[in-house]
């Protein structure tokens, strides 16, 4: 891990007293001011934001060590170091990280693309070479720099947890989750193993990681929850709609991953604490690190962040303690997202002469926030809502159905053609297609060729008020966002982000195609007839 300089700078921001983009409605934890009763590393004070709190201003900085002070009526937490004289001459930089684009890195530096595209004039479209530098415009405001304290590839489901067994993990560490049971309508009495493993299968979230919070929150993964633990809401998101514990983790998987994509994307460049204080994020973070902060910040104060994020006595000190040093593991498997990444090449999910609709968009993949990585089509149909469908959906490239099962179609698709695939969900390519109808639903290891099919569209598998398909990317057990550096390509058909999720445009050179819910002329798309020459 390269050690950054930390220099001591202050940020002004106006208050903001909600943040809708931010927080949700259900997001107060009674659990959340519970004390730790589990050992802990010595304290080394390293946080990542701090803030000063004051009448309609916030402030921000990252800094160490952490200064607080008290005075009437206000409460200031604050930085203090002897930060490096800063060379006159010097020109401002970054260091790319894995998944950087430059539309993403401007928005942390509050920068337009332009304006970095000009410094960087050869700077690609895409995903950045990791490693490499931007130059950043002179006079660019003071921006703290700090290090990340959570690889990407420990955060998502990446190739460095293909051998990682939950089961064996909760057996050998013997407390309340080994042996813990849930009832689910879909899998009967189920295994608090097979819920978390489960749950980081669907949203693509590392299990490690959804097992050191929970013994951060409960000290249940080792020993017994205390009596201040609802099981039933053992997070402390008391939304009767997230009761028990597979949706208590969909909940955490789902907050999560709007933090790590929403920094993927360089919308998110700010947060909002329990206390109602924004903050501004040091761009010098990784998505990783951003998504472990955005959830946390949602139930608790400043004060209770610094805590958190620290590197020895908070959640990723423990999280050492528990798999070992993560970085180790990171330096096997990344950059998740190398440079040049290309998509390889996929055709529309239905047969060629039928008529769809696209009906949405750049979306969330799996729950109601995260990777806007999803986009959604629709068969024509003489009646609408969620009616049967002979629609077929079909296979957008060659490669292995990897899982199936409550609506959801996986397939590994193959590296290069005529290279097999390797049936893993957490390595190279794969896609995820949804609302697939049980009935004549394609089997687990069927090797498919683009265009076979999978079966037929549906709403099964989770909301939807309309018989159509989802279908979503993911490289390295990382969602590719559907309107990002690497958008979408269908059938040269490329996706196009709109304003506001669902939202956006299919365009294949002077063709374009507006995604609406209800089909109309502007959404009709088909795939061409192959016409075979005699």
């Amino acid at each position: 891990m390269i050690h950054t300089r930390i220099w001591l700078k202050i940020i002004t921001l106006t208050f903001i007293a909600i943040c809708p983009l931010l927080i949700l409605s259900s997001c107060r934890s009674p659990a959340s001011n519970r004390q730790r009763t589990s050992s802990a590393p010595p304290t080394r004070a390293n946080p990542i934001i701090t803030a000063t709190k004051v009448p309609d201003t916030a402030y921000l900085a990252a800094e160490q060590p952490l200064t607080v002070i008290n005075t009437p009526a206000t409460s200031t937490i604050t930085a203090t170091s002897n930060p490096p004289t800063p060379v006159a001459t010097q020109q401002p930089y970054y260091q790319i990280q894995s998944g950087d684009s430059l539309s993403a890195v401007a928005g942390r530096f509050q920068l337009s693309e332009q304006e970095l595209a000009f410094n960087n004039p050869h700077a690609e479209n895409g995903y950045l070479p990791a490693g490499e530098t931007l130059w950043l415009p002179e006079g660019i405001a003071d921006f703290a720099e700090t290090e990340p304290f959570m690889p990407d590839s420990e955060f998502v489901y990446s190739p460095s947890a293909v051998d990682f067994d939950v089961a064996a993990y909760l057996s050998s560490a013997g407390g309340f989750f080994a042996s813990h049971q849930e009832y689910l309508r879909s899998s009967g009495w189920t295994s608090a193993a097979d819920i978390i493993q489960r749950v980081a299968l669907e949203n693509s979230i590392n299990p490690r990681i959804l097992l050191s919070i929970l013994e951060y929150e409960t000290q249940s993964v080792f020993g017994q929850p205390s009596e201040d633990v609802n099981i039933e809401y053992v997070l402390g998101n008391e939304d009767f709609h997230r009761k028990g514990l597979y949706l208590q983790l969909s909940w955490l998987a789902d907050q999560l991953s709007a933090g790590y994509y929403g920094w993927r994307a360089g919308t998110l460049m700010e947060i909002q604490s329990a206390d109602g204080i924004m903050h501004r994020l040091s761009p010098y973070l990784n998505a990783g690190s951003v998504g472990l902060i955005y959830y946390y910040a949602q139930n608790h104060d400043m004060d209770q962040l610094a805590e958190y994020i620290d590197p020895e006595r908070g959640l990723p000190g423990l999280h050492a303690s528990m798999f070992g040093d993560p970085w180790s593991r990171a330096a096997q498997v990344e950059p998740l997202l190398p440079p040049r990444l290309a998509q390889p090449m996929m055709q529309l999910p239905f047969e060629a002469g039928k008529l769809w609709s696209y009906t949405s968009g750049p979306h969330p993949a799996w729950e109601k926030n995260g990777a806007l990585a999803a986009l959604d089509f629709a068969p024509a149909s003489a009646e609408s809502g969620c009616v049967p469908s002979k629609a077929w959906v079909t296979a957008v490239a060659d490669g292995m159905v990897v899982r199936t099962g409550a609506g959801t179609v996986i397939q590994d698709i193959d590296p290069l053609p005529g290279q097999g695939s390797d049936g893993l969900e957490q390595t190279g390519w794969v896609v995820l297609y949804m609302h697939i109808e049980e009935r004549e639903r394609i089997e687990p290891g069927t090797r498919l060729k683009a265009g076979d099919r999978i079966g037929h569209p549906s709403c099964e598998g989770g909301p939807a008020n309309g018989t159509h398909v989802h279908i979503a990317r993911k490289f390295n057990g990382e969602w590719i966002l559907a309107g990002g550096p690497l958008p979408f390509n269908l059938d040269g058909w490329v996706a196009i982000a709109g304003d506001k999720p669902y939202e956006g445009t299919l365009v294949n050179g002077s063709q374009i195609r507006t995604a609406h819910p209800n089909g109309s002329i502007y959404t009709q798309i088909t795939r061409p007839e192959i016409v075979e020459a005699e």
